[in-house]
């Protein structure tokens, strides 16, 4: 049965999108078919962490929402050499990078129920057994009617004191519209900060599982986001966290 994750922030700059792609990465490591969905389409990313260029007439996730593509048609293949080794597979639906794709979506929006019914024809497709929705950042209709079809919700946010408030009403919408499992990740973590103590305050600020506890690092800093520190840096506190918390998905999951 597939698993639906969707990855959200209130706000930007969290690192969500780099946390969607070594969650990947990490769940294809245990040999599990992953699927990708792009759908921060205002500001996309994630194809960049998984080195994809777009090239001639390959399709991305803006021509299945805007134009008569087919879904499949717009999923490609990202395994990374490692993943593949593990006998996992990671697949991607990018968004368009084209300024004028980018407004015009924009500007007409799209229906997300019919991304969500991709999603699952998706999954039967390639029998998949993790779908990753890496969302736009705050609330608005498109976020929340994908983080409602979701088994889990990864709520992604920074040691800042804006970040706590606006998660606190990101964390409220979604208990009301009935998102049993919510993970909360503090990413980007100053080494002077106590991790014991931000992890005692997330707890009396928000009554959901503290998912994981990751930090600001140097050594991440330089990819650049030009790869994926799960596997460029397999060692690291981060990537460890990282793979920890794919670990707990895939036992939370139904078929574990």
């Amino acid at each position: 049965m597939t698993q639906i994750i969707a990855v959200h922030s209130f706000r930007g700059g969290t690192g969500k999108s780099n946390l969607t792609a070594n969650l990947a990465a990490s769940l294809g490591l245990q040999g599990k078919r992953v699927a990708v969905f792009d759908t921060d389409l205002a500001s996309p990313g994630v194809h960049v962490l998984f080195g994809y260029t777009h090239e001639g007439e390959s399709l991305c996730l803006n021509d299945f929402l805007q134009e008569d593509a087919a879904i499949k048609d717009c999923v490609h293949e990202v395994t990374p050499a490692p993943v593949k080794a593990a006998k996992g597979h990671v697949f991607l639906a990018p968004a368009s990078m084209d300024s004028d794709r980018i407004a015009r979506l924009l500007r007409e929006g799209y229906q997300v129920e019919k991304l969500n019914d991709a999603i699952f024809a998706l999954a039967d497709a390639l029998s998949l057994d993790y779908v990753i929705v890496d969302t736009h950042p705050g609330i608005n209709e498109e976020t929340l009617l994908s983080a409602a079809i979701a088994d889990y919700l990864v709520m992604v946010m920074r040691p800042d004191s804006q970040d706590y408030l606006g998660t606190a009403v990101a964390i409220e919408v979604a208990q009301r519209l009935d998102v049993a499992n919510i993970q909360l990740v503090m990413n980007k973590l100053p080494s002077q900060f106590s991790r014991d103590e931000v992890r005692l305050r997330m707890q009396e600020s928000y009554e959901v599982s503290i998912g994981s506890i990751l930090p600001l690092s140097e050594d991440l800093l330089t990819l650049a986001s030009g790869g994926l520190a799960v596997l460029e840096f397999p060692n690291h506190t981060w990537s460890t966290a990282v793979r920890e918390l794919a670990q707990a998905l895939l036992e939370a999951s139904p078929s574990a």
